[in-house]
């Protein structure tokens, strides 16, 4: 199978796996989900812990009003009797006035932390340097663990205003939002590899042959964009080793030069002559003025 390293600038996402025969439009497709995939367990990796931390979000007409303001509107959250975190809430007010304070206990607190984490590592690109190719499975794995947590501590379920919520029904709302920038939809999104398009059409044998065994660094552009940055011809880490190499290099040759000093062959105990000049007492003999 082709292991493609699917990067976003200079930055890895993560590894996927093809064959030659594959059509690219279908590359695309498959590739394109699995990176948007990947950023929605990061927006809801983001969100939980707010939620471990504050309880619910509050209605949008709510969101950011100070307590004697609500009061003076008259206005009321109807979801905070209906979603109880299981074990009763601890109050844990949420400066921000996005969340309602009534927060999980301490041990569905860590249920919902934990499952973060592990769904985080399930699609992180920690993955590259494990050499672990990355699937559409995988993605919905961490999307049914961070769903089944949150299920276990909120069981009657989030308000649907909540964005976790509507990031789980497909609701997510990201206008005006730096995370909408990341997005990128399958008809707008290109696959760039060796400085060139692999255009749409076409099957992935058409650019890099037959072989199967073929890894490459492709990336993934906006349409519009222009051609992303080529590859390095070393990476950061060969750089590095290139470095060390010569400066240990330099250190060996510098003790060799040392090695290489002749300044004693002016020393008695190197004249080859020593031994003769004794016998005919002519080593004790020095020339120049007195």
């Amino acid at each position: 199978m082709v292991q493609l390293h699917v990067k976003r600038g200079d930055e890895s996402q993560f590894l996927f796996s093809t064959s030659v025969h594959a059509q690219l439009d279908t590359v695309i497709q498959e590739i394109t989900a699995i990176y948007n995939g990947r950023l929605k367990v990061d927006r809801i990796c983001s969100e939980v812990p707010e939620l471990a931390d504050h309880g619910i979000s509050l209605p949008p007409n709510i969101q950011g009003l100070t307590e004697e303001q609500i009061f003076e509107l008259k206005l009321r959250d109807e979801w905070e009797e209906k979603c109880v975190p299981s074990g009763g809430p601890v109050l844990r007010k949420d400066e921000i006035g996005r969340r309602n304070g009534h927060a999980p206990n301490d041990k569905m607190k860590e249920i919902l932390m934990r499952t973060v984490e592990e769904a985080k590592a399930l699609i992180s690109n920690n993955q590259v340097k494990a050499n672990v190719c990355v699937t559409m499975e995988m993605v919905k794995q961490a999307l049914d663990q961070l769903r089944g947590a949150v299920t276990i501590v909120y069981p009657m379920g989030l308000p649907p205003h909540d964005p976790i919520r509507m990031e789980f029904e497909e609701r997510e709302d990201l206008s005006g939002m730096q995370a909408s920038l990341q997005v990128m939809t399958e008809d707008e999104c290109q696959l760039w590899w060796a400085g060139k398009e692999m255009q749409r059409g076409k099957k992935l044998q058409d650019y890099v042959g037959k072989n199967e065994k073929t890894k490459l660094v492709v990336k993934i552009q906006k349409k519009g964009q222009g051609a992303p940055a080529r590859e390095p011809l070393v990476t950061d880490d060969q750089q590095k080793q290139m470095m060390m190499y010569y400066y240990r290099r330099q250190e060996e040759l510098k003790k060799l030069n040392e090695a290489d000093d002749d300044t004693h062959m002016d020393s008695e105990w190197s004249d080859r002559q020593a031994l003769k000049k004794q016998f005919q007492g002519l080593n004790n003999i020095k020339w120049g003025p007195r």
